[in-house]
């Protein structure tokens, strides 16, 4: 699969979005109320925790391949000017 430029750029940011969010809701749990009952994490922790989790997993996934469809076009995009370049030169 191809990636163009502006795909790999909204990927890249839907991760550092994920990087940004999820950190600070994870901090709003850990301080609600609901969270320690008697001092032991409760299950509305332990949802949150895993929701936390699963969605910094899929956010780095998703950057990293927005980084990758990114240098993937860089590469397409030098070695196309290269062989424009090389083809439209004159041959002896």
């Amino acid at each position: 699969m191809v990636l163009s430029r502006r795909w790999s750029a909204f990927l890249v940011a839907v991760g550092v979005w994920s990087w940004l969010i999820w950190p600070r809701f994870g901090l709003a749990i850990w301080k609600d109320d609901r969270a320690f009952s008697d001092g032991t994490p409760t299950a509305f922790l332990w949802v949150h925790a895993l929701l936390i989790t699963a969605s910094l997993i899929i956010g780095t996934v998703v950057g990293v391949l927005g980084v990758r469809g990114w240098r993937a076009a860089t590469t397409r995009r030098v070695t196309e000017d290269s062989a424009a370049v090389g083809a439209g030169s004159p041959k002896d």
